[in-house]
């Protein structure tokens, strides 16, 4: 009977997270942890959540990587940390992001989000301190070296 209220317990705060947002099977699992669930009741609220289809770990890679590649404009290294972080399974997040960079591409994220840094101003007009700076944060973003240098020699080669 006691393993029956701590379950509903479970399933409750369960419920109660999924509603706010998608989470991830480990995220789920750490903060029913958390709540001091014992690990056969978060097996079998992990278990009723999947069955329920209100856990799927493909369909919230989906959603993470859209919002991280098309909104955040975040390169692929960021991406693929970021679904580490949450115990998305490397096979899937390489399928999931190669699905998404399908809307925009990583050569598109970086000009849209080198543009939106410049604010108005010619990547060509800038001082190499603006351009390291440029750089830098690019990086931060998950963008590799590479494809930094070549977005930013085919922008100072504008007009």
């Amino acid at each position: 009977m006691a393993e029956d209220v701590l379950l509903a317990k479970a399933e409750k705060k369960a419920y109660r997270l999924l509603a706010l947002r998608a989470h991830s099977e480990k995220e789920l699992r750490a903060k029913l942890r958390q709540g001091g669930f014992a690990e056969s009741v978060i097996a079998r609220v992990v278990e009723r959540c999947r069955g329920l289809g209100y856990l799927n770990d493909g369909n919230y890679a989906r959603q993470r990587v859209r919002e991280l590649a098309v909104n955040r404009l975040a390169g692929n290294r960021r991406i693929a940390f970021d679904l580490k972080e949450r115990g998305i399974p490397e096979e899937l997040s390489r399928e999931v992001i190669g699905e998404i960079r399908g809307e925009i591409s990583e050569e598109e994220a970086i000009g849209r989000l080198i543009r939106k840094k410049v604010k108005g101003m010619t990547v060509a007009a800038m001082d190499d301190r603006q351009k390291t700076r440029l750089a830098r944060s690019l990086t931060g973003k998950g963008f590799p070296a590479g494809l930094i240098f070549d977005a930013l020699v085919k922008m100072s080669q504008k007009p």
